[in-house]
């Protein structure tokens, strides 16, 4: 195949091709954006289609945190209340969290090891199968170009709080926020790092407010003085049935939240889409994948508990906002706003969400250009997609992932909202595929360390589960993936009959997944790689004489001029 024979984004992916060539000094300074001159070499041939390295320690932290709050925690959480229950939901939370954590842990031992700028793809390629590369990177690109839309439509609809689309056509606003979302794209690796930067710690300090809010009046300590505490666990009660009545209802309701759990999870994954262009990042991968854990527990566990106990799950205005699920009343808090009989918050609250789906949207462009751009490396998309401009930025990746915005278009009619909602359906089986395709992807590389005798103390970071943690947390994934529409398979007054339009668009993934990973094996004749012969080498010597070149150039920055104010005065909270 073509992907075996040149240079992919992050120095090699290809197996048994290295590269030890000296960079130019102004050509290494520009695709690096922190090395020293090298005097006396030469410019790097490929230059073209290689991306800079300009994010910085500070940027993945913060875009892997951002990546982790999103309209499924601050407004999905309404529909998993209604439906399943306060006690369901921290129950379903807490276990997808610890999935989530297993994924993000064998996904950061891979990137820590060997960062690839064709991100998951690159992986599954090496380790696994060039045909599970092929599958997985379309898998994700294809999530990524419909949630895009989906983001834009929902900042529109945000925004009909104050502006009623008797007003203002809701295309306005979704022209707006597709140009402006282009442009931060557009303008470089450097300026989306640190607006994403901005933007995600707005979100952080969003979300922490949130949840001190809800303890407070949880406490009590609303203008009502109503100490809820745990009085909505008895009255309605801390499950709620869904479908039907009795105990089988309660726990179709269960996992019905554990369904709601992995939307609102989806995106944590995407750090490792951002190891191409990461500054030094066999320390700031592992450093953000560690983080995971205490943000979920934070940020997703703290939250949803909090929440069971200031809503009771019947609230008629949670339904209310349950069928307006991308309106501002959608959001649970604005909910427990309200029933505190607080006036001017509901407001500044729905001015919050829409900073969360604003850069929702502009974060998960990003990866949609960067996962063709990576596809296109490999040799598995047009070799056009792969080009990068001046500034590393992939200008026909992002224009081809931005042509799929358009999409949002389909929301100005209002009978087009639920066929959208079908393709949001579509979304969250292509996720649930991606994780399964990390994790199997690290079995596979534990096996080929382990045959080729790598030892654990040589690497960066280490899932601390292993590979039996990343066989439980497949088990899990692919139960869920199998059961996530399984109300198209029950019969009520409520449901009728056969429920075909969810299923196709709930389980279209799992045929389409499979026939694309047979597809491409037919097409070129792929074999599955053996653990004796995985690629774990090429490219590595030019990323660690990379990463030591970068501890030297900040060593002598710090010398000079000292610690920044981030680093002494805000890096020790993250």
């Amino acid at each position: 195949m073509a992907a075996w024979n040149r240079r992919s984004s992050s120095g090699s992916d290809e197996p048994g091709v290295h590269h030890d060539h000296e960079l130019g000094k102004e050509e290494y300074q520009a695709h690096t954006s922190y090395a020293p001159a090298v005097e006396g070499s030469v410019e790097e041939p490929h230059s073209h289609t290689k991306l800079h390295r300009g994010l910085e320690a500070r940027h993945i932290t913060m875009i892997a945190i951002g990546g982790a709050l999103g309209t499924g925690l601050i407004i999905g959480t309404g529909k998993a209340l209604a439906q399943s229950g306060p006690a369901s939901i921290l129950i379903s939370y807490t276990f997808v969290g610890t999935l989530v954590f297993i994924v993000m842990a064998a996904l950061g031992e891979m990137a820590a090891w060997l960062p690839l700028g064709s991100g998951f793809a690159g992986y599954a390629t090496r380790f696994v199968d060039p045909a599970l590369g092929f599958a997985l990177g379309y898998t994700y690109w294809f999530k990524y170009i419909i949630v895009t839309p989906n983001q834009l439509t929902a900042a529109a609809l945000v925004i009909q709080y104050w502006c009623p689309p008797e007003k203002v056509n809701p295309g306005v606003f979704i022209t707006v926020f597709f140009v402006v979302i282009v442009a931060i794209n557009y303008f470089g690796v450097r300026f989306f790092g640190e607006f994403e930067f901005w933007l995600s710690s707005l979100k952080v300090v969003v979300i922490v407010g949130i949840i001190l809010l809800s303890l407070v009046l949880a406490l009590g300590g609303g203008p009502t003085h109503d100490r809820t505490g745990f009085r909505y666990y008895k009255d309605p009660g801390a499950f709620a049935p869904y479908i039907m009545d009795g105990s089988s209802g309660k726990f179709l309701g269960f996992w019905a939240s554990m369904i709601n759990a992995v939307f609102a999870y989806l995106g944590t994954e995407l750090v490792g889409v951002t190891v191409g262009e990461a500054q030094n990042p066999r320390r700031t991968i592992p450093k953000a994948i560690k983080l995971t854990f205490f943000r979920i527990i934070f940020f997703y566990c703290l939250s949803v508990f909090l929440l069971g106990m200031i809503v009771p799950y019947n609230s008629d205005d949670l339904a209310f906002a349950n069928d307006k699920s991308n309106s501002a009343a959608a959001s649970p808090f604005v909910v427990a706003i309200k029933l505190a009989k607080i006036k001017a918050l509901p407001g500044i609250v729905n001015a919050c969400i829409l900073i969360f789906v604003f850069s929702a949207s502009n974060s998960d462009l990003y990866i949609a250009s960067r996962t063709i751009y990576g596809l296109a490396s490999q040799g598995k998309a047009p070799a056009i997609l792969a080009r990068t401009d001046n500034r590393g930025v992939p200008v026909y990746a992002l224009g081809l992932s931005s042509c799929f915005c358009l999409l949002a278009y389909m929301n100005v009619a209002d009978d087009s909202k639920v066929v959208f909602g079908y393709f949001v359906n579509l979304v969250t089986i292509f996720g649930i595929l991606t994780w399964i395709s990390i994790l199997v992807t690290h079995i596979f590389f534990v096996r080929a360390r382990k045959a080729q005798n790598v030892p654990r103390e040589s690497l960066a970071y280490v899932s601390p589960l292993g590979a039996a943690g990343s066989y439980v947390a497949l088990f899990f994934c692919v139960l869920i993936a199998l059961t996530k529409n399984f109300s198209v398979f029950t019969h009520s007054d409520d449901y009728g009959d056969f429920d075909y339009k969810n299923f196709i668009t709930g389980y279209l993934g799992v045929p389409l997944f499979p026939l694309m990973v047979l597809g491409w094996k037919l097409w070129h004749h792929t074999e599955m790689v053996r653990p004796e012969t995985a690629d774990l080498w090429s490219g590595k010597a030019e990323i660690d004489r990379e990463e030591q070149e970068f501890l030297a150039a900040e060593a002598a920055r710090k010398r000079v001029h000292g610690p920044t104010f981030y680093d002494r005065y805000v890096s020790w909270l993250f």
